[in-house]
């Protein structure tokens, strides 16, 4: 019937109301009128594309490229991408571009982007250190700034152990005016300092000179220098990002303390502030910083609206408790490792304008349920992580279940069992992202509390971690296949009890009758229970729709070989993990091998 159809009103009627690309390329599959109409009237002019969430090689790359003539957004994930894949798309109409995961790439992409895409507005580029010279990296970024004088917003990342983070040295003298929004890692303190004192704002947005807003650095140590750098030179900023990885204690005068924080007030239009200091080599933490700081920070910069801290250490309830309500607007809270924090910090919680939106508290080990009752009171509440809360109990849930705009919750390492999976599974919570990682009281009955209790989880929930789980099963599993009808991303890594019937169950779960969607990202990372003979699973036509799966130490990846490499030839949208990355490689790419 759609054969006999007029390819106008097929592309005006059905096709560009229905601009969702993965839909059209299913669509397209249904006649062959449908599929001239999408290659004729729907792909040469679509405007943006975003592939990043597959790894496709150069083969395929032009396969889907040459059918889109009018983009001006591209997005890729260049894991198997070369320079020379990316050359002949490069082109002047080019407004935004974002190559993510780029094991392969040089820094020569960067003279090519600027040689071809003059009026780049936004660009994005992740690295792989590849042990290159730092001079030659320089070199390439200011060709390419140069070239590209309408550049708005810049995000250059180089992943690696021990990368060189003298690669953006005097990267501010080649920046265009033009640049509110600039993303480097890694960076060095003295250059960091430089640059802001380079990018130095006047006070009027109308004026010639830089009008940064955005600014997020990777640096080797957080001092008070550079936040008194950066407050005097860049008042206009609404966002800043710092995050350092010392390799050992900074000295007194050159870490960040109080003083440094009092600082940050000079920014009178900052709402986004995130500071941490990560662990490289030792237990890092900003140990001069203690309550003292965080109310200066709360008094000098109430208009935040989203904190993001990790590593203090010296910070208790107090200090915590003067952001929570001092900061009236603020909609985004986070704070990793905070030793001293507990449910104090949370109990007038009530009597605070309370518009938080989303709350992580990671790793913060006295918090326990009495604070999650709490937080239930805001019910504009989307995202709650308690990621290493391990006092976190079921007592707790029945108030997560009542929060309706509740999206994303992640339990790890927390005490829950199979009857707090009951409430949640029977509450009227939207959540779509559930992480139960390390439960290790939750069994295969829990999970059938989950998704068979009637609530609205079983409708929502579209992303799933069972990770190190020692109760889970093949039961389980066999429960997620079958009334799982939205989940299309599972980790199940290190559950020692899940064998080849469950896979056999995952790999039938396909669109039917019912509207089960399939599955796109699966990891199996050591899940021993498996055969060899699984890996025969991958094969087409199992597993229909998956884009990537984590084999890595199991009996799948020990049969490496001409099974896999027909596989990956059979389907080269599908990405076969064998180095235990988390799902979607999205923090171990940069150390796969071609």
């Amino acid at each position: 019937m759609m054969d006999g159809l007029p390819s106008c009103l097929i592309s005006e009627e059905i096709l560009w109301k229905m601009l969702d690309l993965e839909t059209l390329c299913t669509v397209a599959c249904v006649s062959k009128s449908l599929r001239f109409s999408v290659d004729t009237e729907v792909l040469p002019y679509l405007a943006s594309l975003d592939l990043s969430i597959v790894s496709i090689d150069e083969h395929a790359l032009y396969h889907i490229l040459s059918r889109f003539k009018s983009l001006n957004t591209l997005t890729l994930n260049c894991q198997r991408l070369y320079d020379s894949s990316l050359l002949p798309f490069l082109a002047p109409q080019i407004q935004q571009l974002n190559l993510f995961s780029c094991s392969l790439l040089s820094s020569s992409v960067l003279n090519s982007i600027g040689a071809n895409c003059p009026f780049l507005r936004v660009l994005a580029v992740e690295f792989a250190d590849q042990g290159s010279p730092p001079i030659l990296f320089r070199k390439n970024v200011a060709y390419m700034l140069n070239k590209c004088q309408y550049l708005e917003r810049l995000s250059l990342k180089i992943k690696g152990t021990e990368v060189d983070a003298s690669a953006f040295q005097s990267i501010e003298f080649s920046l265009p005016r033009s640049i509110k929004f600039l993303k480097l890692k890694p960076m060095l303190e003295n250059n960091a300092i430089h640059l802001a004192n380079r990018l130095r704002v006047s006070k009027s947005p109308s004026s010639s000179g830089f009008v940064l807003q955005f600014l997020s650095l990777l640096l080797d140590v957080i001092s008070d220098r550079l936040l008194v750098a950066i407050s005097n030179s860049l008042p206009l900023l609404v966002e800043l990002h710092l995050e350092d990885r010392p390799d050992k204690e900074p000295l007194p005068g050159l870490d960040l303390t109080n003083g440094g924080l009092h600082f940050l007030g000079c920014c009178h239009f900052l709402t986004d502030l995130s500071l941490k200091r990560s662990r490289q080599n030792y237990q890092g933490s900003f140990k001069r910083i203690n309550d003292m700081g965080m109310f200066l920070l709360s008094q000098r910069c109430q208009a935040l609206e989203s904190v993001r801290l990790s590593g203090f250490s010296k910070v208790s309830d107090a200090g915590f408790a003067s952001l929570l309500h001092t900061c009236q607007k603020l909609k985004k809270f986070e704070v990793r490792n905070a030793f001293l924090l507990s449910d104090l910090a949370f109990h007038d919680l009530i009597q605070a304008p309370c518009t938080l939106v989303e709350v992580r508290l990671l790793s913060c080990g006295l918090i326990t349920s009495e604070t999650v009752k709490k937080l239930a009171f805001s019910r504009s509440l989307e995202v709650l992580d308690l990621c290493g809360c391990k006092s976190v109990a079921d007592s707790c849930l029945s108030s997560i279940s009542c929060l309706q705009r509740l999206t994303t919750l992640n339990l790890t390492g927390a005490d829950i069992t199979d009857s707090g999976l009951s409430v949640i599974g029977q509450g009227n919570t939207p959540i779509s992202y559930l992480c139960l990682r390390g439960c290790k009281r939750i069994t295969d009955k829990g999970i059938s509390f989950l998704l068979c209790g009637g609530g609205a989880i079983a409708l929502t929930l579209s992303a799933l971690d069972l990770g190190y789980m020692p109760g889970i099963s093949d039961n389980g599993i066999l429960t997620i296949a079958t009334f799982g009808r939205e989940i299309t991303e599972l980790c199940i890594r290190s559950c020692f009890y899940v064998t080849d019937l469950a896979m056999r169950a995952l790999a039938a779960k396909r669109r039917s009758q019912d509207r089960s969607k399939q599955l796109c990202r699966v990891d199996i990372f050591n899940c021993v229970g498996l055969s060899a003979d699984a890996l025969k699973l991958l094969r087409k036509p199992l597993f229909r729709g998956l884009h990537w799966i984590g084999i890595g130490k199991t009996h799948l990846s020990s049969n490496e070989g001409t099974m896999i490499t027909e596989i990956q030839k059979e389907r080269p949208w599908l990405t076969l993990c064998l180095d235990g990355c988390e799902m979607q490689c999205h923090d171990g790419w940069q150390f796969h091998s071609p």
